[in-house]
């Protein structure tokens, strides 16, 4: 996979050339069925409605019978439901990309489909032959070895450029962790700190991390904490920013930055720290990742862990298909079911202790990641090679992730795992 093609990014906007988008024969037969899937998606919307502007100029007003979100949906083409059938939301984003719908906030209608996700049902995920087509694929990008280095490669060696553009100057790319108004960088560095002090450090101590991104948990763990640090990362982008980083702030004798998968990491730990890296594992490599926790843990040891997560109740439809996000933008990515994650933690003799959920800061994170990019590329500050298509598939996965937040579908938290003595 070429990440620096001529169109950065292409690789990503492209991925339906490989998954069922809902433009096949069977689809454009779907006529007939199209009153059936609006008449699910009304009975199925117990909170909160969607103002329909139909094709031809007709209003329709679904769901309504209780508070919620109210969403307003322009339609201009009637194939929107049978792409939404179809394929789910990957079906939803490729008839937004070709203009069927649109909204003045899109956001609502994602709030609006979480919300929903128990009475919905189905309604938004693929269907037949279309969700085991997807489902295929999706296997094929499994994090082994080798696919998980690609599968990173895929989203992160966009390039440091693109990603300085509009994330804060810290570069963290995980949710904060706000305090009243305070600024994103402020917020962010709180959720470093947070994540930190549940470790119990002390001065000479090493510390793992487990996916170190661009170096902001590593540089504040050595410089307040007075820790040595190994950090683990699978993208060349990211290690080549993170070293120059800790080299500015005279760190370099107590970082290192490891391009090296999870699973081949060498030593032995006082503690570990992962943020936001499992959703890349995938469910068949859970136990191993756990394994590695465990492994290179002391005796007594802990690990401070923060991860995305999907109502346990809707695991199973979800991991039985691929959506938006998986398709197009983490290719591999599997969002944590709480209680089957958390039981294979306790079976690996690694107490579960100190969780705290914090989804609403991520909706507020999302939100302002979506400004700051939008002032990006309206200032022209997004990087070149970055072209339109690409624009409004960013915006959409900004947009559908703030969504799926707002409407309590998914979650992030913080987790302490301690390795039994």
């Amino acid at each position: 996979m070429n990440v620096n093609a001529s169109i950065r990014g292409q690789h990503l906007v492209e991925a339906d050339e490989y998954f069922v988008t809902g433009e096949s024969r069977m689809s454009r037969m779907f006529g007939a069925q199209i009153d059936r899937i609006i008449e699910r998606i009304d009975a199925g919307l117990l909170s909160g409605s969607i103002e329909g502007h139909l094709p031809g100029g007709g209003v329709r007003v679904v769901g309504g019978r209780s508070e919620g979100p109210n969403a307003v949906m322009h339609i201009s083409s009637w194939m929107l439901f049978p792409r939404l059938w179809a394929s789910g939301t990957v079906g939803l984003y490729r008839s937004w990309a070709m203009g069927e719908w649109s909204s003045p906030d899109p956001v609502q209608i994602f709030d609006l489909f979480v919300r929903n996700r128990a009475s919905l049902g189905d309604t938004a995920r693929a269907h037949g032959l279309t969700r085991l087509a997807n489902y295929v694929m999706h296997l094929l990008r499994r994090n082994t070895s080798l696919g998980a280095r690609r599968n990173i490669a895929a989203h992160y060696d966009l390039g440091n450029d693109f990603y300085a553009s509009w994330l804060d100057p810290t570069m963290a790319y995980s949710s904060a962790l706000f305090e009243g108004d305070e600024p994103l960088a402020e917020a962010q560095e709180r959720k470093v700190r947070a994540l930190l002090h549940r470790l119990n450090l002390k001065p000479g101590n090493r510390l793992l991390e487990i996916g170190c991104g661009w170096g902001g948990l590593a540089e504040i763990a050595a410089r307040e904490f007075g820790v040595h640090v190994v950090g683990l990362t699978l993208s060349d982008a990211q290690k080549g920013y993170a070293d120059a980083r800790i080299a500015a702030a005279g760190l370099s004798g107590r970082v290192e930055i490891q391009l090296c998968d999870y699973r081949h990491a060498t030593g032995q730990f006082d503690a570990i720290a992962s943020v936001e890296m499992v959703e890349a594992v995938g469910q068949t490599y859970w136990p191993v990742y756990l394994d590695c926790i465990f492994r290179h843990l002391k005796p007594g040891g802990r690990a401070a862990i923060q991860y995305i997560s999907i109502a346990d109740n809707a695991f199973e439809s979800y991991a039985r298909s691929a959506d938006f996000i998986q398709t197009y933008i983490f290719p591999g990515g599997m969002l944590l079911s709480e209680g089957r994650f958390r039981s294979l933690a306790d079976a690996r003799g690694l107490a579960w202790v100190d969780h705290r959920c914090f989804g609403a800061d991520y909706a507020h994170t999302l939100k302002l990641w979506r400004a700051r990019f939008d002032a990006a590329v309206e200032e022209g500050r997004l990087p070149k090679g970055f072209d339109a298509r690409f624009v409004d598939l960013w915006r959409f996965y900004l947009m559908y992730c703030e969504g799926g937040f707002r409407g309590g579908g998914i979650d992030v938290a913080q987790v302490t795992l301690i390795k039994e003595k």
